[in-house]
């Protein structure tokens, strides 16, 4: 059982990624971005990899940064209420988090590596979840979310940006 969420399953707000997911399979679907991506991501050259679409805007390296960390993020969320811990979890300031990481000073080689070890890791969660825990539920940055609704977040949240890159950057 895993199946599209339900509304209800987390605030309005994260519908922005899950609505780009329509596999009722969100596990297929982190494979198939898994097997997608890094061809797209390695045609995008190192100097090109500093692009900003303007000057306030993050660097496609930033954005894949971003990515990465939120998946950590969204995967730690799916875990703890998995896993049945009840207390909530804090939020999540991108900004800070892109500034301490300084990823324009890394590799985009190292960064699409990152990226195939972060969803690994996503994958390898995901696929041994036990059924009865991904209806599990729990707070985080004052929002109720089920485990299903981590997963979908997961992979909309890498459909998201990414249509942000081949629209705003290339």
């Amino acid at each position: 059982m895993i199946g599209l969420p339900a509304r209800e399953e987390t605030a309005p707000y994260y519908h922005r990624y899950i609505d780009r997911i329509s596999s009722d399979d969100v596990v297929q679907e982190l494979e198939n971005q898994l097997q997608e991506l890094p061809s797209f991501l390695r045609g995008i050259g190192e100097e090109q990899s500093l692009h900003r679409y303007a000057a306030e805007k993050w660097s496609i390296r930033q954005v894949l940064s971003h990515i990465n960390d939120c998946e950590r993020l969204f995967v730690f969320r799916a875990f703890w209420f998995a896993r049945e811990f009840s207390s909530p979890l804090p939020s999540f300031d991108q900004n800070v988090a892109i500034s301490a990481a300084h990823p324009d000073q890394i590799s985009w080689t190292s960064h699409i590596d990152e990226f195939l070890s972060v969803r690994e890791a996503t994958l390898s969660f995901f696929r041994n979840l036990p059924e009865n825990a991904w209806m599990r539920t729990g707070v985080a940055s004052e929002n109720p979310f089920t485990v299903r609704s981590l997963a979908y977040i997961c992979a909309g949240h890498v459909a998201h940006h990414v249509a942000i890159l081949r629209e705003q950057y290339l």
